[in-house]
């Protein structure tokens, strides 16, 4: 009979080089001459014994045995299993013990709760129509524009009965819904098949599964495919940090730790309660850079976003003195996991050099988005917590005493060029009783309000690229809860509109103006035209394309107060065009402004020859440009 693994696939599996092992692991419909059935290959190098078990056999293991090849791997073929069936595996340990049904680590497809057991299913197929979206998506993407919109599939949008939109569904209402407003890519929540949806996706137990709760794989191909068709991309979250503890699951797979560490001070995670993945091992990494890559081949995902790096990092993360394991050198930094990381980014870019990758990092770790070449870890991209820690808790302060914090505007400037910055806000930062953007703004509905618009306009005026959490482009009241949808019955509300009109406009220029996002990454792309007001709480910022002349002025008043006779100084004389003034009453805002522009006179201000004498409309920004 006709091996499901050849003696290659077992040797780059055994050595962690077999990057496209989800080809020969898993339950693979197929053919052995005139009979049709499925294959079976599974790893488990400590079993005494593997079966397969599923609605083809009556879930009994002893039918459908598999055979022992390679020494660590398990494979068979069985007449008559096809799509759609549910199955497991059945294992004996090497002490005899049965151990719970586990579900196939390669599995394409999962069964919902609380069966969760693996589905036949075989490599997702769907027929593309996104080939001028591939040809062009590489084209320099730090010097691209960048808006992201992060979206919980689930929560987003709900049908009728409060049932979950399908995958085509959302392709019809979600996909023209971001690309109406003007961002480039959707970031979705881990759709990796989890179990425990209150988790988020972030505890997935199917590194090779889309979830089933709003189709099939090919559903979700066909969601992909129609966001490339609209212009926009894909971001997936994937997690590589630790996945959860279900028996039927990767824990002691075998009746080993097969997949964690075997010592709780390196293999569990206090703060979630889950096993930390060996990645040391070359078994262990080899499967989740053969996932990696199953969603940029076989999805044609455009990045991935990984989450809790930093965690992955340190060895004492989260962890109290003693309950770690310091590195060969005594000291705290994971060096396994920092191997595997830099393995991670040069591999996905040797082989999807026209995607990016994105790190959740909240520490100091130096070159997190610097070549490996140099040190770094590799990443494209790195999310700037810092700034978005600095400025929240700034405009959550009344803005008569954020005078006395205007070093959280300032201090951002000092090492944005140390990374390759996106600024996010994002779920995690309107969940848990810490409340949604607009209810973390203080002070009346008005000021609450314009402290939204102001966030956003300074987050476009900032250095770095762009990311929002759904919701808050309409200024969602109530924090996000993962069991409900958004409240869109506020888009029918003038404020709320306002603040999505707002948004749109912000992404549009953040599309067309070179200055706003080709210098995002680089020191010359910013300076300062004044950052030193804190007694009127106000910052003016410049921000340059690669051509000079491609110049953009953002000046913002963090105050209450309408500041009139307001001198900037600018590189340029003559009329300047005010392109956006976030307290238009387009917007919802007083509409307080220069009546679209005015002229820079020879005044010098600020070290520069010229300078234009303002209006500065309260908690409001005003973005200029030389006419």
């Amino acid at each position: 009979m006709t091996s499901v693994l050849g003696e290659l696939d077992r040797h780059l599996l055994a050595e962690g080089t077999h990057l496209r092992a989800y080809e020969r692991l898993g339950a693979h419909p197929a053919w052995r001459g005139d009979v049709a059935g499925t294959a079976f290959a599974v790893w488990a190098p400590n079993a005494r014994s593997v079966a397969v078990v599923g609605d083809f056999n009556g879930w009994d293991g002893r039918r459908d045995p598999l055979q022992r090849v390679g020494g660590s791997f398990w494979e068979g073929f069985v007449p008559g299993a096809t799509r759609g069936q549910c199955y497991k595996f059945e294992l004996v340990s090497a002490a005899g013990e049965l151990l719970p049904l586990k579900g196939d680590p390669f599995a394409f497809a999962l069964e919902g709760a609380p069966g969760c057991a693996s589905l036949i299913h075989g490599l997702p197929g769907h027929v593309w129509a996104d080939s001028a979206w591939m040809r062009n998506r590489g084209r320099r993407p730090h010097e691209a524009p960048l808006s992201i919109y992060e979206v919980h599939l689930g929560s987003w949008r709900r049908g009728e009965g409060g049932r979950f939109l399908g995958y085509r569904e959302l392709a019809e209402r979600l996909v023209p819904y971001a690309a109406g407003l003007g961002f480039t890519h959707l970031e979705l929540l881990p759709v990796m098949e989890h179990p425990f949806y209150g988790s988020w996706g972030y505890q997935p137990l199917g590194l090779f599964a889309p979830t089933g709760r709003h189709g099939s794989p090919e559903d979700f191909a066909a969601f992909i495919d129609a966001a490339h068709q609209a212009g926009l991309g894909v971001i997936l979250d994937w997690v590589p940090a630790h996945f959860p503890e279900d028996a039927f699951g990767l824990a002691r797979f075998d009746g080993t730790c097969l997949f964690e560490h075997e010592d709780p001070r390196q293999g569990r995670h206090r703060d979630w309660n889950t096993l930390v993945y060996n990645v040391g091992r070359l078994e262990v990494a080899n499967f989740l850079l053969a996932s990696a890559l199953f969603w940029l081949d076989r999805f044609h995902v455009d990045g991935l976003r990984v989450d809790a790096v930093a965690s992955m990092l340190y060895a004492d993360y989260s962890r109290p003195e003693g309950a770690w394991i310091p590195n060969r050198h005594g000291g705290r930094e994971n060096l396994e996991a920092v191997d595997f990381l830099r393995r991670l980014n040069e591999t996905v870019y040797a082989r999807f050099p026209d995607t990016f990758t994105i790190a959740e990092e909240s520490t100091a770790w130096p070159g997190v988005s610097r070549p490996t070449s140099g040190g770094g870890l590799g990443f494209g991209f790195k999310w700037n917590m810092g700034w978005m820690n600095d400025t929240l808790d700034y405009l959550e302060r009344p803005p008569f005493y954020r005078r006395y914090h205007h070093d959280q505007l300032t201090f951002s400037m000092l090492y944005a060029g140390s990374e390759n910055f996106i600024l996010p806000l994002s779920h995690d930062e309107v969940v848990y009783g810490k409340r949604s953007l607009l209810g973390k703004m203080p002070g009346p509905a008005w000021e609450r309000f314009a402290n939204l618009r102001l966030l956003l306009a300074y987050q476009h005026a900032h250095g770095g690229k762009k990311h929002l959490f759904m919701g808050c482009e309409f200024g969602q009241v109530d924090e996000w809860d993962h069991t409900h949808p958004l409240a869109w019955e506020l888009t029918d509300r003038p404020e709320h509109r306002g603040i999505q009109a707002l948004v749109r406009d912000l992404n549009d220029l953040h599309r067309s103006l070179p200055a706003l996002h080709e210098g995002d990454c680089e020191p010359w792309g910013f300076r300062w035209a004044d950052c030193g007001d804190r007694d009127h709480s106000v910052i003016a910022i410049l921000r340059q394309g690669k051509d000079p002349q491609d110049l953009l002025l953002a000046v913002l008043n963090f105050a209450a107060q309408v500041r009139t006779g307001y001198r900037i100084g600018v590189p340029r004389g003559g009329p300047w065009s005010e392109l956006l003034n976030s307290d238009s009453a387009h917007y919802g805002g007083s509409n307080v402004g220069n009546l679209g522009g005015l002229t820079a006179t020879p005044v010098p201000a600020h070290g520069f020859t010229h300078s234009l004498n303002l209006t500065l409309p309260p908690l409001g920004a005003l973005f200029l440009r030389p006419a």
